[in-house]
């Protein structure tokens, strides 16, 4: 087609007004419309109309469950959503959730409870540590596989997780409430540190 009768009929259907049949005139493809729109045609494409929206609602529904059930929105998306309004790393968010449940437990006061809240810290500590990667089938290999710049308060949480094994192995151990704190300190100051690194 000519540029100048191009031109000529564009501004001719642009002065006569808008409607679809002289667009479908412009294009050459208002038979075909015509054809494709007959109610003839429809009733024949009727069950393939039904197919197509049957897979389609499945192929959706797939694609939702596999976001919902997938961690990719997690790091993508709601992860810095979260930050934003909590104004504070999605890591920590977590930890924070987490520690509070130990921290109620904690807070009974007595002596079976303490003790209940350190071996909960201490398994705490474990599950971060193997998150992050680290290796071992014990606490204290995990530790040594750890640094220094990893956990900086190292010889505290050894001192700690010997505080857990004596609950632990030995029935009658004794726990004070100050010490009981002392000891949750130092694993809510690695847990934090390790999320926040």
């Amino acid at each position: 087609m000519d540029i100048t009768v191009f031109n000529y009929t564009f501004r001719n259907v642009q002065w006569t007004g808008f409607s679809w049949e002289k667009i479908y005139d412009f294009l050459g493809i208002k038979d075909f419309i015509y054809f494709i729109s007959s109610p003839a045609i429809q009733r024949e494409l009727f069950s393939v109309k039904l197919v197509f929206i049957f897979f389609t609602i499945v192929f959706l529904c797939m694609v939702i469950w596999f976001y919902r059930n997938s961690s990719y929105i997690q790091y993508k998306f709601l992860q810095d959503v979260t930050e934003f309004f909590s104004k504070e790393t999605y890591g920590l968010r977590k930890v924070t959730k987490n520690w509070k449940k130990i921290k109620k437990t904690a807070s009974a006061g007595s002596e079976a409870e303490l003790k209940l809240a350190i071996i909960e810290a201490d398994d705490f500590l474990y599950e971060t540590l193997v998150d992050m990667g680290y290796e071992g089938d014990t606490f204290e290999r995990l530790l040594t596989k750890s640094n220094k710049k990893t956990l900086s308060n190292l010889q505290e949480i050894v001192d700690a997780h010997a505080v857990r094994n004596a609950i632990v192995y030995e029935p009658d151990y004794a726990l004070d409430s100050q010490k009981a704190k002392k000891v949750l300190s130092v694993y809510e100051n690695a847990i934090k540190n390790l999320s926040i690194s």
